[in-house]
């Protein structure tokens, strides 16, 4: 699954650096700290690797 906008991806790069000891978890803030504990590692390498051209910064709930 893609990411759907360039903060989706940030914040998965962020959760996957936690998982992997780079980063603190208590430093996560948001969608990045739900991410670390309700998704896998292969899930947040595949959101984070996703190119950021043409994607929005944001994508709005509808």
């Amino acid at each position: 699954m893609p990411a759907k906008s360039r903060s989706q991806q940030k914040a998965a790069g962020a959760a996957l650096a936690a998982k992997r000891g780079e980063r603190k978890k208590s430093a996560l803030k948001g969608a990045s700290r739900e991410m670390v504990e309700t998704m896998s590692e292969a899930e947040l390498e595949e959101l984070a690797s996703t190119p950021r051209k043409g994607k929005p910064e944001k994508v709005g709930r509808h």
